[in-house]
């Protein structure tokens, strides 16, 4: 049976990181798998990319927020047997056909103070009500799961969890002549300690800073700490924490997945200190690149990780500070935390996240056409 699938495709291009990426990934993985179903992606620009091959056709409105969410979720039926929500609990309010949500992370309920508040606030007023009305609700960990359920347990036999993964890229060797040309061009002349994602407060960067300033007087001196991401909310006082070292502290920016491959090879160590995480892709993305991962024992980090990262409280600079010197002054344990990532990370693969959401798609498609 061949099925029209919606998809909320949106984040493809306005967001750089974590919901950008999960869809850009699953649109790649959906075109890699040879289902002969039609996807219509519901956006208010098209994502270029040579992979996606005529079965995907875009389906373009310019409006704002909230009527961008309204008027998709009124009119997709008449284009879709089902629809994907993947960036908004509001639109499925509105869906006529059987409709199926992501849930990336409680963030909104168990650390609202780690969450952008206008977000937080819609993600609470709109999720209850795109329970009730979703036929199927993916969270990409168990601990997401778990914490969905403490406060919404009657949704239970709707739920499924589906992770994430990291991109094929990340696994490839690359020339070293690459990897020279990247840190040469970003001016990290030294060995340097990596954390990637989106500069916000979630990401707990301010400590992370603190704790490399904490570090022993020949390993701080030794090494710079790169921060690679785009700027999120509420960042002023992180990039102004990180201006006051300039010489140790190494701002770039957002960078091209070329450029990311490169650093996470190169690094010295991988620190992602998050303060909650619904599952941490930058993590995996590290390990299967093979960088010696230091990661939060909050949320779903240990989860995803597993034994292969070194575990911090993320509250703390002295645990943060002194798993870092741990890793950067210890060459075994680092190459051990590189070949536990790289098993871990194979364990994880996005066909394998294409396959189980469009088989549950296509179970909820079924019931249209029946």
């Amino acid at each position: 049976m061949t099925l029209r699938i919606g998809i909320d495709a949106r984040a493809a291009t306005e967001v750089p990181a974590g919901r950008g990426r999960f869809v850009r990934e699953l649109l790649r993985a959906l075109a890699r798998l040879d289902a002969e179903h039609e996807y219509v992606l519901y956006a208010r620009e098209p994502w270029s990319d040579e992979k996606l091959d005529p079965r995907f056709q875009w389906d373009l409105l310019d409006a704002p927020d909230p009527r961008w969410n309204i008027r998709v979720g009124l009119t997709a039926h008449r284009t879709s047997d089902v629809f994907f929500s993947t960036n908004s609990y509001l639109t499925a309010w509105f869906t006529r056909k059987p409709t199926a949500l992501n849930v990336f992370d409680m963030i909104a309920w168990d650390a609202p103070e780690s969450a952008q508040k206008r977000a937080a606030r819609i993600e609470r007023l709109t999720l209850r009500r795109a329970l009730r009305r979703a036929e199927h609700v993916f969270c990409n960990s168990e601990s997401t799961r778990s914490d969905l359920l403490q406060r919404y347990s009657w949704v239970s036999a709707r739920t499924s969890v589906v992770p994430l993964a990291a991109d094929e890229q990340f696994g490839r060797e690359i020339p070293e002549t690459t990897i020279d040309e990247v840190l040469r061009r970003l001016e990290l002349d030294q060995p340097f300690v990596l954390a990637t994602g989106t500069i916000e407060p979630r990401k707990n960067l301010a400590r992370l800073i603190d704790a490399f300033a904490a570090l022993p007087g020949e390993v701080r001196r030794t090494h710079l700490l790169a921060l690679a991401g785009p700027r999120g909310w509420a960042d002023e006082q992180i990039l102004e924490r990180a201006g006051e070292d300039r010489e140790r502290v190494r701002v770039l920016g957002r960078v091209s997945d070329t450029d990311l491959v490169a650093l996470y090879r190169s690094c010295a160590a991988f620190c992602y200190p998050s303060l909650y995480e619904g599952f941490g892709l930058p993590v995996v993305e590290a390990m299967r690149a093979g960088a010696p991962v230091i990661t939060s024992n909050v949320s779903s980090l240990p989860e995803v990780a597993g034994e292969a990262a070194e575990y911090v409280d993320p509250a703390s600079v002295t645990e943060i500070s002194t798993a870092l010197a741990h890793v950067l002054t210890d060459a075994p344990r680092r190459d051990e935390l590189r070949r536990r990532g790289r098993e871990r990370a194979k364990t994880y693969s996005w066909d394998a996240t294409a396959a189980a959401m469009l088989r549950q798609l296509e179970e909820l498609g079924a019931r249209t056409r029946s």
